[in-house]
């Protein structure tokens, strides 16, 4: 769990970072899950840009990916999701108490 300091030095790290998937209206599958699985592992910090023609809200289409990757929200802003998730192998965020 994040504490309210830890979301916003994620939240400003994330901001000059671009979307790196999109979720339209095919919604989330688990090729989806699997790349962000992936992302997670590699960059810790993922934004995710959920199109105009996706059928799902942005909130349960959170919650979803949240509890298929074991992720943290950091924040939903917008169309964008921006996730969080300790890497074990590449861990380049180090996060304030």
């Amino acid at each position: 769990m994040l504490t309210g300091k830890q979301k916003r030095y994620l939240r400003a790290q994330a901001h000059h970072e671009k979307p790196l998937l999109q979720i339209g209206k095919g919604g989330v599958n688990e090729n989806l899950i699997k790349q962000l699985d992936d992302l997670l592992e590699k960059r810790e910090l993922v934004k995710i840009s959920v199109l105009q023609n996706c059928l799902e809200e942005k909130d349960v289409i959170a919650a979803q990916l949240v509890k298929d990757t074991g992720a943290s929200l950091v924040q939903i802003i917008g169309n964008m999701i921006v996730l969080y998730r300790e890497s074990i192998d590449h861990k380049t965020i180090n996060l304030p108490n």
